[in-house]
């Protein structure tokens, strides 16, 4: 969800293009039929989960990570995710960054992604929930001013989701292909990863995740990105939870990050048939 013209991006910055903001301590497929008001969170791991907003139903997610790069400048991040519940398998998202991009002093509005999520299936073979997200970005921001790529991304998603006791799990691969020369992003890139959650005591949960960025080719080509995320979780209220934590690079040009954000689930915007 950032500018890419550095080797170092920021983990936002790579999310706008799949529309990967998520956490994984969250209620299951069967609570959420039962509470449409019920946070659904996406945030705060690279991973999505392939359940979706209940139809009619509205979720605002929101969050900022400020990035450490090993020349030792900085940069930020400020995603906002609308979620809205289409059908009873469907969901929109539309996101939204503000970024300050490494090394300046100013902010600037980041490219827009919209995607849509359909989940395929809930008790799939070894698939577990499972799920596609396809999406699109567009290059709202500024190549110049470094929030935004100056292309035009689409992304596919694949998402497979399970519990095991009260451990969540979500395993997220994905494919990015992007419009222009190459110059300003790599034209073809991947991602995988590998999220858990689950609780701790009373309304406090934590979140672990490993994610990777395989290597991209081109003359925006980077190294390939091997990353940790952890953190606590706190539910608020079913309708409102909170999220805090770091981001470890493992290997390549990854920034050190800290980042804070929330899920509110707003409520019923219209009346949905459920079928």
């Amino acid at each position: 969800m950032n500018g890419r013209k550095r080797a170092g991006t920021t983990r936002i910055g790579r999310a706008s293009a799949s529309l990967a903001l998520i956490w994984c301590c969250r209620v299951t497929a069967f609570a959420q039929a039962l509470d449409p008001h019920a946070v659904k969170p996406e945030r705060p791991t690279v991973a999505t989960h392939a359940g979706t907003v209940a139809p009619g139903w509205i979720e605002i997610e929101w969050g900022a990570e400020w990035d450490r790069y090993a020349d030792h400048t900085r940069g930020v991040g400020v995603p906002v995710v609308a979620k809205i519940g289409l059908g009873s398998r469907t969901q929109l998202s539309v996101l939204q960054t503000a970024v300050r991009p490494p090394g300046s002093g100013s902010v600037h509005a980041g490219d827009v992604a919209i995607g849509v999520k359909w989940r395929l299936a809930d008790q799939a073979p070894a698939l577990g929930r499972f799920a596609l997200l396809p999406s699109v970005k567009f290059p709202t921001g500024s190549a110049v001013f470094g929030s935004g790529t100056g292309t035009t991304d689409a992304g596919l998603l694949f998402i497979s989701s399970h519990d095991i006791g009260p451990v969540a799990i979500d395993l997220n691969a994905g494919y990015t292909r992007r419009s222009g020369d190459g110059q300003t992003a790599p034209r073809n890139a991947t991602v995988w990863t590998a999220s858990f959650g689950g609780p701790a005591r009373g309304a406090a949960g934590w979140v672990a995740e490993l994610y990777g960025l395989p290597r991209t080719s081109g003359p925006a080509g980077q190294d390939s990105v091997i990353a940790v995320l952890l953190g606590p979780t706190l539910t608020v209220r079913a309708w409102l939870a909170l999220d805090g934590g770091v981001i470890v690079p493992v290997t390549g040009p990854q920034p050190h990050a800290v980042y804070f954000g929330g899920v509110w689930n707003i409520g019923r915007m219209w009346k949905a048939n459920q079928r």
